[in-house]
């Protein structure tokens, strides 16, 4: 069922439950005071019936003619009947009538009046004292009149719902269609979204309600989507590239070391060379394994210090061959040694600092990379700092994404990969990053400890 049809059926159901509940009660409503109505008007005439019959001996004759001649209308002989002590019936011709017991004139005297239906008929008695003796009026009507009242009250009630409830179905069908509109129109334009461009948007309601927000949504929904597609499309292409330099270095060695015989020497810097290519195969496969589980690894608890990473960094950088001594130098500017200490992933941390630093000393061609630790706004801070090549603007906003390199990286070997990592990572234990570069002069990658 659509949720046209599925509104349209609620509201109606609605409606009609209401009306139904409300012309019961109004019909009840009407039954009652109606019938209580028919009863008060049979009480009068008890009462005139029990003055006309029962005073007559102690009324002028004039008077008595007078009230004949006025009541005659609501005093008929066969409606009425004045019973005895002995419940006979002394005066009016309602003689036997079935529906009235000796149970219902001991009820009229115990309690002073009575009132019943039977038979499609009202019954009111009183009880009248006189000096003659102590009697009973009974009167009687036609519940004709009644029930007509009642079965057209009810005919108008069903005709008034019938109506009522094809004009809600019929308003409803309307309203739904103006306040689904925006929804069959976002359905359009998502069945016209192209399959070769899937992060195209649809266009905005600007009307901030449900349907906007639902455009956003799917709009940030499409644009991961769109982004996640780029990434597969570009991934087998950026591995292909960088597995292809090392394996074809690797290649290359191995043929030209295998015509002739070598010295020792030559096959030691030739092992040297396939190894340090191997391991940088090896770098990318577990930088891109680690980033594919990055976002199911949950926050470590464990306590370790920052400056002991950075120095393990240091250590790890500063012993690769043919690297100067004093390429690396370190700062340390904390006087609350307390912020050294931090929760976190220390094997994570470690691997997010050294790509930083790598790639600082990758681009500072062969100028000092400073690595300073220091206080700010009462957090840790880490600052890595290079005389490099820096990067352009224009590259700067895309620099953490997977695979992407600056223009002026040259023949500098790497995957895009590192940097992108790095970020991730320090995002994951809420350290945040910024990166502030000028082109030809250097780069400073800041990292402030916020807490775990």
């Amino acid at each position: 069922m659509t949720l046209r049809n599925r509104f349209t059926l609620i509201s109606s159901l609605s409606f009609g439950i209401v009306s139904v509940i409300t012309f019961v009660v109004i019909f009840i409503a009407y039954y009652d005071s109606t019938k209580l109505s028919y009863f008060d008007r049979l009480k009068n005439t008890a009462l005139i019936s029990a003055i006309y019959y029962l005073e007559k001996d102690e009324l002028p004759r004039t008077r008595h003619l007078q009230i004949k001649k006025e009541y005659n209308h609501l005093i008929r002989n066969s409606q009425v009947a004045v019973y005895n002590p002995n419940n006979a019936v002394t005066f009016g011709m309602n003689l036997d009538d079935p529906n009235i017991r000796p149970e219902d004139l001991r009820r009229a005297r115990t309690n002073g009046k009575v009132q019943f239906m039977a038979d499609n008929q009202f019954y009111y008695g009183i009880y009248y004292p006189d000096n003659q003796g102590n009697f009973v009026v009974f009167v009687k009507s036609s519940g004709d009149s009644f029930s007509s009242q009642v079965i057209r009250l009810l005919i108008i009630m069903l005709s008034v719902l019938a109506v009522g409830l094809l004009a809600i179905y019929l308003l409803s069908r309307y309203l739904s269609r103006i306040v689904y509109k925006p929804v069959s129109e976002v359905i359009r334009r998502i069945n016209n979204v192209s399959e070769t461009d899937i992060s195209q948007a649809i266009t905005s309601t600007n009307t901030h309600d449900e349907i906007d927000e639902l455009i956003k949504s799917y709009n940030r929904l499409l644009g991961r989507i769109g982004e996640n597609m780029l990434l597969q499309q570009n991934f087998i292409n950026y591995v292909s590239h960088e597995f292809k330099t090392p394996l074809a270095a690797i290649s290359g060695s191995l043929e030209v070391f295998a015509r002739k015989e070598r010295s020792p020497q030559e096959y030691k810097e030739v092992a040297e060379e396939v190894l340090e290519n191997v391991y940088e195969i090896e770098s990318i496969l577990n930088n891109l394994l680690l980033m594919s589980g990055l976002s199911k690894i949950e926050k470590p608890r464990q306590l370790f210090r920052i400056d002991e990473v950075v120095w393990k960094v240091h250590e790890k950088l500063q012993n690769h061959r043919n690297r100067n001594p004093s390429m690396i130098s370190v700062k340390l500017e904390v006087s609350n040694f307390s912020l050294l200490e931090y929760h976190g992933n220390e094997t994570l941390l470690y691997l997010a600092l050294y790509n930083i630093v790598e790639n600082a000393l990758k681009y500072s061609e062969n100028r000092p990379v400073l690595i300073r630790i220091y206080e700010k706004d009462k957090h840790l801070a880490v600052d890595v700092e290079d005389s490099g090549i820096g990067i352009a603007p224009e590259d700067l906003l895309k620099i953490t994404e997977t695979f992407y390199r600056g223009k002026n990286v040259g023949a500098v070997k790497g995957s895009g990969i590192g940097l992108s990592l790095s970020e991730s990572i320090l995002r994951h234990h809420g350290i945040e990053m910024g990166i502030a570069s000028e082109l030809g002069k250097g780069t400073t990658v800041s990292m402030v400890f916020h807490g775990d």
